[in-house]
């Protein structure tokens, strides 16, 4: 079988994919160009002047829309966009790496890091990142990783092929991040409650809503160092509905400027490998 954008009658080259077996009509020139493999794989010894009337074959091991793909990264035609396919992305970048195509592996890992991607599947993004060396790509996809539990996350194929290096590393940054944002987690002088701790003989460790506040924030920071989850209303407005305090509510309410604060703080703290 041959695909029609790849039959050109001038090909002089054939790339033959696995199952279904698939030949793509090349050109060497466009080859060589493109990319460092295969400049130096065809520039070995040329077939003699009685095989030069068949045109070489070589079988690769991708199949026809994995190869497909890859040559139009390579052709002078539109960069496909893999759009929502991570699993089609990842097989075209390995073909991309493995026979060195500089154009494809460049839009590829833009692709990669696409806000889509990383918010689906940070750790996935940050594996694949690290098992091909694509240092900012994986910097940015571990920042992603902080709004998920990495050790209760499912345990996926692609960290078969990383390092413990790169692993652990990860695992540095969510320990590291949430005990230096569990520290910040202390309240200012001047937030009071007028009825648990605003007055004299009144509760002296603070308002009711923030010590619930503070023991909640600490354990989801734990798992999820980010700040995404613990300054929600729907996580605020907990705190004073589990205290008995008719005032904690006011508050909370006034203390939104200490909140804004201590979100900032914990949000300029390091968030990547």
């Amino acid at each position: 079988m041959t695909i029609e954008c790849f039959d050109d009658p001038t090909a002089d080259f054939i790339l033959r994919s696995s199952l279904p077996a698939t030949d793509f009509h090349v050109h060497r020139l466009i080859l060589s160009l493109a990319s460092p493999f295969f400049d130096q794989m065809l520039s070995l010894p040329q077939p003699s002047s009685k095989e030069l009337a068949k045109i070489p074959v070589v079988e690769v091991s991708e199949p026809p829309d994995i190869l497909q793909l890859l040559l139009q990264f390579i052709y002078p035609v539109p960069n496909p966009i893999i759009d929502g396919d991570l699993n089609t992305l990842i097989l075209v970048l390995h073909a991309s790496i493995k026979y060195d195509v500089l154009p494809a592996i460049e839009s590829l890992r833009r692709q990669l890091v696409s806000e889509r991607y990383l918010k689906q599947s940070p750790t996935r993004i940050y594996a694949i990142a690290s098992r091909y060396e694509l240092e900012e790509e994986a910097k940015l996809a571990s920042k992603y990783t902080l709004g998920i539990s990495i050790l209760d996350a499912p345990l996926l194929e692609e960290l078969r092929y990383i390092s413990a290096f790169s692993y652990h590393r990860l695992l540095v940054l969510h320990h590291t991040r949430a005990k230096a944002a569990q520290a910040l987690l202390q309240l200012r002088g001047d937030v009071k409650c007028m009825e648990c701790n605003g007055t004299y003989g009144a509760f002296s460790e603070g308002p009711k809503w923030w010590l619930d506040f503070q023991r909640r924030a600490a354990e989801e920071l734990s798992a999820r160092p980010t700040t995404e989850v613990i300054f929600t209303m729907e996580f605020l407005s907990r705190s004073f509905q589990r205290v008995e305090c008719r005032k904690c509510p006011l508050s909370l309410f006034e203390s939104w400027s200490f909140l804004e604060e201590l979100k900032r703080k914990i949000d300029e703290l390091s968030a990547t490998v």
